[in-house]
């Protein structure tokens, strides 16, 4: 499964904030809520954040093993 607690932590070290991320840089109360439950968003919403937040993917998330993932 993906998780995104790195975001939370890049956010919080950053001057942005959810209020800024939605009114002024347009990301949705709905994609600030997937994140918030590790559900999944698109890798254009990543790099969009990515380049907001001046950071890497591994700020925004990480992989971490789980039973739910899918069986391949």
């Amino acid at each position: 499964m993906i998780d995104y607690s790195p975001f939370w932590r890049t956010l919080k070290e950053s001057k942005e904030n959810w209020y800024t991320l939605t009114k002024k840089h347009h990301i949705s109360d709905s994609t600030l809520h997937r994140l918030k439950h590790n559900r999944d968003i698109s890798m254009k919403t990543i790099n969009d954040l990515c380049r907001i937040l001046n950071c890497n993917i591994d700020d925004i998330a990480v992989y971490v093993p789980s039973d739910q993932d899918q069986i391949l």
